[in-house]
């Protein structure tokens, strides 16, 4: 099976690994670890920043933090992958276990920052309706001797 090394120039070069597939695909343990070590890394800067933003409520580009998560779950599975069949080590474990803790307090932020657009929109959306509306099929809620139209400014 051919796999892609660093030739002496810098670019790509093949060279044949005689693993069976699936394994490291001549990677020792130690560069797995860390090309590992490294994605995960990554993966939670780019989570963290955008915990981060989502809490400061200031304009953030969602579209790129979900382009970089999108890029950096791609870059931990083929880190996986080259795992294959061994077993993660004790700091490989620990983490993707603060990787996930910090997915999961991402998503919480998330969930709530998307509450709130929903809301926003739902009383932007009420509103234009209201204006578009001019009152014939809603219903009138006044109590008895209020006039329909009274201000109530003093």
């Amino acid at each position: 099976m051919r796999s892609p090394s660093i030739a002496r120039n810098g670019g790509l070069a093949s060279s044949d690994s005689g693993k069976k597939p699936g394994a490291a695909r001549g990677a020792d343990d130690k560069s797995v670890s860390v090309i590992l070590e490294n994605a995960v890394r990554r993966l939670e800067e780019t989570v963290e920043q955008e915990t981060t933003a989502l809490r400061s409520r200031a304009p953030i580009d969602l579209q790129a933090f979900n382009n970089r998560k999108s890029q950096g779950l791609l870059e931990l599975d083929r880190a996986l992958r080259l795992l294959g069949a061994n077993q993660p080590t004790a700091d490989m474990k620990s983490a993707l276990k603060s990787l996930r803790d910090k997915l999961d307090l991402n998503r919480e932020v998330l969930k709530t920052h998307l509450d709130a657009v929903r809301e926003v929109a739902g009383i932007i959306a009420e509103a234009m309706r209201n204006a578009e509306s001019d009152g014939t099929y809603s219903l009138s809620f006044r109590s008895k001797g209020q006039a329909r139209d009274q201000d109530y400014s003093a």
